[in-house]
């Protein structure tokens, strides 16, 4: 899991500067798409508008976009120790700063504060998703006239991966195109984090710079010190503040997609990835995955398992750890050059089998008593996923485990994340949580079905 405080030194911005994070492509949105587009953007706090897409608002303005903002919370809990201040009245002060920076950017936009406590934004993850489809339904556009901005859902602030996760949900269920600005994400990682490299830039005229940099000096509660008592500091410093001076913004960029059934082009498409290469994600070498497994296995609640059934088995890598668990074992993968190798792997075990199917629209007869979901929920669409859980519940024994481990990381090309498939699981299901692990690059977790062991 990401770990940091707003006082880290952090990467300077000299080192991403020479990253070539200014020579990512540009969003592929020319001023005409911009103005024939709806953008809804989300900030999880004040602040956070300003920062992260400060001056692409000032862009939208200037296109003509229609634009409507949600604030979730007024960020009263940024200095909780103030000897000066309460939580209601830096509320009010944040909220009035958010409003002067919003009105410099965008003044022809419309904004609505949900009011969900500053740190809680994921206990109210389905008022926040029923918010914004209903400020989208309120514009009454086609879905894919509609673009979501928000915070980057691996951000590693719990309100901005919450908030950025709801957003990817609500887009790829209902074919909005997504744009996830990061904030924190400049001051904990680094360059040699290569998930920037899938991202896009939005280059920034001088206005909007100028636009941007009054903005962000509207937050004077988070820019300046409250006093120069303890517990008023200043919350974001100057250094910090340099991620955010930059001649573009970064996103990473999710274009609508409408009616996208991913799983039934499963085979052809990671047939093609194994053909290129026989382990294309190092399953067999990395270091990251072996730990990973070891992981996995040890979240087992249960030394054996009857009968296992591991869907997107990819090569087999963790089958044949999985299998001597199990006294019955089933792998299932689409891809048929991945299953050859799983097979392989698998050949010394007479008790374990393979075989190919494109789920959730084909399964396994039978019924199981764990069932292992690992690095492949977000490979279908959101209402196949919901079918995946409804065939994993139909087909568990009473009591079963169902594990989900998954990249925490936006998927490019898909619309689904491992913290969706995860939030989609347990809302589904609804089942007893055994056990849940999260780690900054993935999400593992352990869910029991009724009438087990509490």
């Amino acid at each position: 899991m990401v770990t940091f405080s707003h006082t880290d030194t952090g990467t300077p911005e000299a080192a991403w500067s020479a990253s070539g994070v200014r020579t990512l492509p540009e969003l592929p949105l020319s001023a005409g798409d911009l103005a024939a587009t709806t953008f809804v953007v989300l900030a999880a706090h004040p602040d956070d508008e300003s920062l992260g897409a400060g001056g692409f608002l000032a862009k939208l303005q200037a296109a003509g976009a229609s634009i409507r903002l949600l604030l979730c919370s007024a960020g009263e809990a940024s200095h909780p120790t103030s000897p000066t201040t309460t939580a209601d009245r830096l509320a009010a002060v944040r909220l009035a700063e958010f409003e002067a920076a919003v009105s410099g950017l965008a003044p022809a936009a419309t904004w609505r504060y949900l009011e969900v406590p500053d740190g809680q934004l994921a206990a109210s993850r389905q008022a926040i998703a029923e918010s914004l489809r209903q400020a989208i339904a309120d514009e009454g556009v086609e879905a894919d006239q509609v673009v979501i901005v928000a915070p980057y859902r691996a951000d590693g602030h719990i309100d901005h991966d919450t908030l950025g996760s709801v957003a990817a949900e609500v887009a790829g269920k209902d074919g909005h195109g997504l744009l996830e600005y990061p904030i924190w994400y400049w001051l904990w990682a680094g360059p040699e984090d290569v998930t920037w490299k899938e991202w896009v830039r939005v280059p920034l005229s001088s206005a909007e710079r100028v636009a941007k940099g009054r903005a962000m000096r509207a937050h004077v509660s988070q820019t300046e010190p409250l006093s120069d008592q303890a517990g008023d500091e200043t919350l974001l410093s100057p250094a910090f503040l340099e991620h955010f001076s930059r001649s573009w913004e970064t996103f990473a960029w999710h274009p609508p997609v409408a009616g996208s059934n991913r799983a039934a082009d499963a085979e052809e498409i990671f047939d093609a990835v194994h053909a290129r290469e026989e382990d294309p994600w190092n399953y067999a070498t990395s270091w990251y995955e072996r730990r990973k497994r070891a992981l996995t296995l040890a979240a087992l609640p249960e030394e054996h398992y009857g009968s296992g059934l591991e869907v997107g088995c990819s090569i087999g890598t963790l089958s044949e750890e999985l299998a001597p668990r199990c006294g019955q074992f089933l792998a299932v993968d689409a891809s048929s050059k991945a299953l050859a190798q799983a097979a392989e792997r698998l050949a010394d075990l007479e008790h374990a089998r393979t075989q190919q199917m494109t789920v959730p629209h084909e399964w396994p007869d039978g019924s199981f008593d764990l069932v292992v979901v690992s690095e492949m929920g977000y490979y279908v669409a959101p209402e196949e996923l919901a079918e995946l859980l409804q065939r994993v519940k139909a087909s568990m024994n009473p009591g079963g485990t169902l594990l989900l481990c998954h990249w925490r990381h936006p998927i490019l090309g898909w619309q689904l994340d491992g913290e969706t498939v995860h939030a989609t699981a347990r809302e589904q299901l609804d089942w007893s949580n055994r056990g849940i692990y999260r780690e900054k690059d993935f999400l593992l977790e352990v869910l029991v079905s009724p009438d087990g062991p509490a």
